[in-house]
């Protein structure tokens, strides 16, 4: 198969950039899931702009380095701000919709690092609203080729044309990537003249978190073993409320808005606490309200702490938080009358591959777009609600690069049919199946929230096992979905250990900086 553009994933950023590259040539949209089956369709708070006075570009900036901890590009920052109003305009003409005000204003919520009310959004559900509309004009669109229930398992260079390629190799070219079709087994070969990998985030490494079962750090492995480079892995966000359900998966979040409209914070004896660690109080960063709740949780050995939104209007919590409100009562709990239990889960990927103000990575036309690139916008800590409009403004600052280069460039010839192998057992794969689980257990008790030295030379002492093993079956199978997600999960797990840079330079740590092998990533 040829295409101009090939798009790996269907969130926010690989929609909206087919949606602009659809104009100017032919798209294919290549998704492991259904269309709609992305981390964007569970963002519930909204998405960031400055829109009325008294807020201020100025104002955005400032928020965000500051939330970031010294650790944003300011030119990354910079140009999603001033960009966002416009970019929030796109999304309303392809008719995304957002709640107003009686006098038709935009209705904007406040939340945590936020000076200023700036956040758009639809109830308590912007992403899937964002998300539906986006699908809906894509579908429409008769020059996007929509492959669902697909799996990219590796991006094409000229290692596939028998050149060694390392990190330092100058003018590496993606040329497409291998795609197999998760009905039929067979992997085809997709040539394209630029590949955007927006496969979404890798919260699916722990054992709780936020991020729907298909995040599991595909684009970002995928982008590591092409050689493209990486950074910022160590600065895992996890979200400070998520729903204190045990067994559900993924985690039920509760949105950061809710704090917004007043919610606090409270210990089970109904003592509230974050007055302790920040002046803003619940309103501070989510890194601060995780590490708090965190610090509380292990202070009084329990596994939850409260939020508790029941001294504002019954109708206004309702009408502000309508799914919220049915997913509580549906477990019992009356989010009017009773506080909701709430503990911290791994949310969003602040790293992942390194891109230019293009979007585009350190090989040539491949770009990643969302949550699998580092823009460095959100530096340690995102502040919250910037990952929606940082998707679509770098998706438009992507397609905006390709397109202008559309003309110059031809598809690669004498790319090699994927090679096939044997089929894995049952046993094989419900070995599998356990090292998911294993891999999950090992990030969840030494990479999470708090972490140490011991803590992460354990970590990847057990990941080294898992490596070994995963590699030996890969090597003799032909692809399937759950081997290649344990194989990208291990990848990135890889990369949030070994780039935790800071905290192995303040304790004197060292790690085997080779590992994985050069070779074992080919």
């Amino acid at each position: 198969m040829q295409t101009d553009f090939l798009v790996i994933g269907s969130g926010a950023a690989g929609l909206s950039f087919a949606l602009k590259a659809a104009e100017h040539g032919r798209v294919t949209v290549v998704t492991k899931g259904e269309l709609d089956e992305c981390n964007t369709n569970y963002a519930q708070g909204g998405i960031c702009s400055v829109t009325y006075a008294p807020d201020t570009f100025e104002k955005h900036i400032r928020d965000t380095l500051v939330c970031g901890a010294g650790k944003c590009d300011p030119a990354a920052v910079e140009l999603v701000v001033r960009r966002a109003p416009e970019l929030i305009r796109d999304l309303i003409a392809w008719g995304t919709r957002f709640d107003k005000t009686p006098d038709g204003r935009f209705e904007l919520n406040r939340e945590g690092g936020h000076s200023e009310h700036r956040i758009l959004h639809y109830e308590d559900l912007t992403g899937a609203e964002i998300e539906r509309a986006l699908v809906a004009s894509v579908r429409r669109h008769p020059n996007i080729t929509l492959l669902e229930r697909h799996y990219a398992v590796d991006l094409l260079t000229q290692h596939h044309l028998g050149e060694f390629v390392t990190r330092h190799t100058r003018g590496v070219t993606c040329f497409g990537a291998y795609v197999l079709d998760l009905m039929t087994n067979a992997i085809e070969t997709v040539l394209a003249k630029f590949t955007v990998v927006a496969a979404g985030g890798c919260g699916n490494v722990y054992s709780t978190t936020t991020n729907p079962v298909v995040a599991t750090g595909d684009g970002i492995a995928m982008c590591h073993r092409a050689k493209a480079i990486t950074e910022n892995m160590e600065y895992i966000q996890f979200h400070p409320t998520s729903l204190y359900n045990p067994g559900e998966r993924p985690s039920f979040l509760i949105t950061e808005a809710m704090r917004g409209f007043g919610a606090i914070l409270r210990l089970q004896n109904g003592e509230e606490f974050m007055d302790k660690y920040h002046p803003m109080k619940s309103l501070a960063p989510r890194d601060v309200v995780a590490r708090s709740i965190y610090r509380e949780m292990q202070l009084h050995g329990q596994e939850f702490v409260y939020l508790d939104v029941t001294h504002k209007p019954a109708d206004a919590i309702r009408s502000h938080f309508p799914n919220i409100y049915e997913k509580c009562l549906s477990i019992g709990i009356d989010i009017t009358k009773d506080w909701i239990p709430v503990t911290p889960a791994a949310h969003y990927c602040c790293g992942g591959v390194k891109v230019s103000t293009d979007g585009e990575t350190s090989i040539r036309r491949l770009y990643a777009l969302g949550e699998t690139s580092c823009t460095g916008l959100h530096g340690a800590n995102r502040l919250a609600s910037n990952s929606l409009i940082e998707a679509v403004v770098y998706a438009d600052q992507a397609a905006r690069h390709a397109v202008a280069q559309l003309d110059r460039v031809t598809i690669q010839e004498g790319i090699p049919d994927w090679n096939f192998e044997g089929t894995a057992t049952a046993e094989e794969m419900l070995l599998v199946i356990q090292s998911k689980r294993e891999l999950q257990q090992i990030m969840s008790n030494y990479v999470g929230i708090i972490r140490s030295n011991l803590y992460l030379k354990r970590a990847m002492r057990r990941l080294e096992t898992l490596w070994h093993e995963t590699e030996e079956l890969y090597g003799k199978t032909t692809p399937n979905r759950e081997l290649c997600e344990l194989r990208n999960m291990i990848t990135v797990a890889y990369l949030i250990i070994k780039q935790g840079r800071e905290l192995k330079e303040s304790v004197g740590c060292h790690y085997n900086t080779d590992y994985p092998p050069e070779t074992a990533a080919e």
